[in-house]
């Protein structure tokens, strides 16, 4: 028997605002939203994708979870998402990786070029 990896589910005070961010930084598309709902994936008819749903608790503590994402030119993508909305974390960093807040504060890395 084999799984599917579908979507993953992202808590948020506010999922149609913090969808839209993420489908914005990802280049992805929505394929579903409602009043209270946004999936996106990278494309309609691929997964996974991301599924954005309302919770009434506000975020406490370091998520136990995050992306990591690998760009061509690390200095521009961090400068773009900045731009889109996202914060520096106030955490240590190293110079392989920029750890960022995503608008509702949920963390994510931006790591620099592999080395050869």
């Amino acid at each position: 028997m084999a799984l599917e990896w579908e979507q993953i589910i992202v808590d948020s005070a506010d999922p149609v605002a913090l969808g839209h961010w993420w489908a914005e930084a990802l280049g992805w598309v929505v394929v579903d939203e409602s009043e209270e709902i946004v999936e996106i994936r990278p494309e309609p008819d691929r997964m996974p994708g991301l599924l954005f749903v309302p919770v009434p608790e506000g975020k406490t503590s370091k998520n136990r979870l995050h992306p990591d994402f690998r760009p061509e030119d690390q200095k521009a993508e961090v400068a773009r998402l900045l731009s889109l909305g996202a914060r520096r974390a106030d955490i240590a960093q190293d110079e392989h990786w920029v750890t960022l807040l995503d608008p509702e504060g949920n963390e994510f890395c931006v790591l620099s070029e592999r080395k050869s």
